[in-house]
């Protein structure tokens, strides 16, 4: 059968790429287009955009780029219609997913959402609209599935597929016994490198005698990072997100995915955050939780600290990362972690993503 994915972010590209592995176990003769990334490529998908190009962050980017957005949304709509796939599945990426999940429902196509927009933290009329326009509902996180069943939406939670990736990653990887480095994970966009690891590089300054490593994105050049370190004494580290945090003492982190990969790799973790002012301004005005990082929404707890905006300042960085290298404050975050890895539930999110997908297009008239 042929599958159409469509992903905005690295974290998309990634969960995409695991999710087309286990698809093809079920499918031998699958055939898979996608806007992502490289991992989905190296998975066999045809790659019609790369997320690089897609990736806008904040409300003032995002209206500056706003004829970009139209431009691939038409284009998206085009080439599904070319392709005519046996299913549509739509990872995260709600603005312009939710756009496209519509305009698949006019002349339908059968839909699929694999990892939920967070509707839970603001813009909830996009319940009605997943209502409206998706077929099946798939979630990651453990509150999501009584968050939709609040709301009258039937879901299935399949747990979440970063546990399946670092399971793959320490079977294929030497283990990283001893934790050396402080690490630091600005961020996957362009625009909040650009904003977040000079903050993080000023913050080093108070650790002169630690090994420092930043994770550079994958989707940024590298000369980009060395533009912004400058004479910094640390080490890059390209496109092994995951070997820096195995090895790191603390880690730094701008919100995201990366909250819970340090955690879920033990790194006692600093979240911080800081976008333009305008961004800040409304999001405030919208957002409805109390956290920000994935840590602290699955704990339900303030487990990490968290700088955002005017907060988010190196002297305030270096001082919440002195509190987490203290051995009793590690031995504490390592216990919240254990916490929420069980409510993680199980690895092979994939599979069972892939097993539900399956079984709703193979029990359906094919197009």
């Amino acid at each position: 059968m042929k599958y159409y994915i469509i992903a905005g972010e690295a974290s998309g590209d990634l969960h995409g790429a695991n999710l087309i592995k286990s698809i093809k176990a079920l499918d031998a003769r699958a055939e898979f287009r996608a806007w992502g990334g490289d991992k989905m490529q190296a998975e066999g998908a045809h790659l019609v955009r790369h997320y690089r190009d897609l990736a806008f962050m904040g409300f003032a980017e995002v209206l500056a780029n706003l004829r970009t957005i139209f431009k691939n949304l038409d284009y998206c709509k085009k080439d599904v219609m070319a392709f005519r796939p046996h299913v549509v599945i739509l990872i995260d990426y709600p603005g312009f997913n939710l756009r496209i999940a519509k305009f698949l429902k006019s002349i339908h196509f059968r839909v699929v959402y694999y990892i939920s927009p967070q509707v839970w933290a603001w813009k909830a009329s996009r319940i009605s609209q997943i209502r409206a326009y998706v077929d099946k509902m798939l979630v990651i996180l453990p509150f999501e599935e009584a968050f939709y069943q609040k709301h009258g939406l039937r879901v299935d939670f399949v747990g979440h597929p970063l546990l399946d990736a670092i399971d793959q990653y320490r079977a294929e990887h030497p283990l990283q016994v001893e934790r050396n480095w402080i690490a630091l994970l600005p961020g996957s966009r362009k625009q909040e490198v650009a904003t977040m690891l000079p903050l993080f590089l000023e913050a080093m300054k108070q650790f002169p005698n630690e090994r420092i490593r930043v994770a550079c994105a994958p989707s940024l050049s590298i000369s980009f990072y060395e533009t912004l370190i400058g004479n910094a004494p640390v080490e890059l580290v390209e496109g092994d997100a995951y070997g820096v945090l195995s090895g790191a003492k603390a880690a730094l982190v701008t919100s995201g995915t990366a909250t819970l990969e340090a955690a879920l790799w033990g790194a006692p973790l600093v979240v911080a955050y800081k976008g333009s002012r305008l961004s800040y301004l409304i999001a405030r005005s919208l957002v409805k939780i109390k956290y920000i990082s994935l840590v602290n929404l699955i704990a339900d707890a303030p487990v990490v600290e968290e700088l955002i905006q005017d907060e988010a300042t190196p002297a305030r960085m270096a001082e919440s990362l002195k509190k987490v290298l203290d051995p009793a404050t590690r031995e504490q975050l390592n216990e919240a972690y254990e916490e929420i890895r069980l409510k993680l539930g199980q690895s092979g999110a994939s599979d069972r993503a892939a097993s539900l997908i399956w079984q709703f297009v193979g029990v359906r008239k094919k197009i």
